[in-house]
């Protein structure tokens, strides 16, 4: 028998990005190479619960198509003998939602669908897990990524999988997003196995968005002073890329060093200007200590721009 991948997911669309996606987590390794399948042009499914990957393809075939999300539910478990013991959550890139709990599925199982997502989940604490995600799914104010991964938090905390946890995914497909914008894989961060993979995964995720997403640009720039700029220059010298006198002033040798550390970390997809000023902006909220501490500090700062 195969193992049966208990999680908890939430399926999403963002219309104002045209972006579709899959958050995850379950007590079952390397969950993100099974759950989540994506394509702008068609929409997000996750196929868990015994899953059924061929859900995926077959799905976004038929999305493609022009089929809504509730025919394309029925289509593949009507082609499936082994249905009562899966689930299924689709969003379509045009905003149709559908989700199927089989019978078989291990309690609790259940799901719930709203506005542009829906929720599923099985061998649950219990319900509650479900509906603490559409809530805060619903609540949360932000980009897609930072309500999904809002959604997944919500559900563990909720009772979540209960057997525990082990592993979490997020991928969100959109047109143009990906990589040099030569495909559309916009996000697509895995933690496969950790004690905590959802506080995993949105570490990650940071780091990921820090490098590999683009932001509008500010239409005003903060510079580094006082208390805030002595605690970053202390930092970047204890990673021996300065080695001046850290004071509450930034000259030229500063802004070289801040510079070595943007190229170090591979963040040129912002100025050196964008991100003094995220450092400026960003360093009381964040968290952590060293370069942990600068790039969650970057995080926040770069937080206030709309994603491109």
């Amino acid at each position: 028998m195969q193992p049966r991948p208990a999680t908890f997911s939430i399926v999403a669309r963002d219309p104002d990005q045209e972006a579709v996606g899959i958050a995850v987590q379950s007590k079952f390794v390397s969950v993100g190479s099974v759950v989540p399948v994506a394509a702008a042009d068609a929409g997000a499914i996750a196929t868990q619960s015994f899953a059924n990957v061929a859900y995926g393809p077959k799905g976004l075939d038929l999305l493609r198509d022009g089929y809504e999300a509730s025919t394309v539910v029925e289509r593949l478990i009507q082609a499936d003998e082994e249905a009562p013991s899966r689930q299924l959550g689709i969003v379509s890139e045009d905003g149709s939602v559908a989700a199927f709990t089989g019978e078989e599925c291990f309690e609790h199982a259940s799901d719930r669908q709203g506005e542009n997502y829906t929720v599923q989940g099985n061998i649950l604490e219990g319900r509650e897990t479900i509906d603490a995600m559409a809530e805060t799914f619903e609540e949360t104010a932000g980009g897609l990524p930072e309500r999904l991964l809002a959604a997944l938090h919500a559900g563990n905390d909720a009772g979540g999988d209960k057997r525990g946890e082990q592993s979490a995914a997020m991928y969100v497909a959109k047109p143009d997003g990906g990589y040099d914008g030569k495909n559309d894989r916009w996000i697509d961060v895995r933690v496969d196995d950790h004690e905590h993979p959802i506080d995993e995964l949105e570490r990650v995720f940071r780091i990921y968005d820090v490098t590999l997403l683009e932001r509008e640009t500010p239409d005003s720039t903060a510079e580094l002073q006082g208390d805030t700029a002595e605690a970053v220059l202390e930092t970047l010298a204890s990673l021996a890329l300065y080695d001046g006198t850290p004071t509450g002033t930034v000259g030229e040798s500063e802004r070289e060093a801040l510079e070595a550390f943007r190229g170090m970390n591979n963040f040129e997809n912002h100025s050196l200007e964008v991100i003094e000023d995220a450092l400026a902006r960003g360093w009381d909220e964040a968290e952590g200590e060293g370069e942990e501490k600068l790039v969650n500090a970057i995080w926040h700062g770069l937080s206030r721009l709309e994603r491109r």
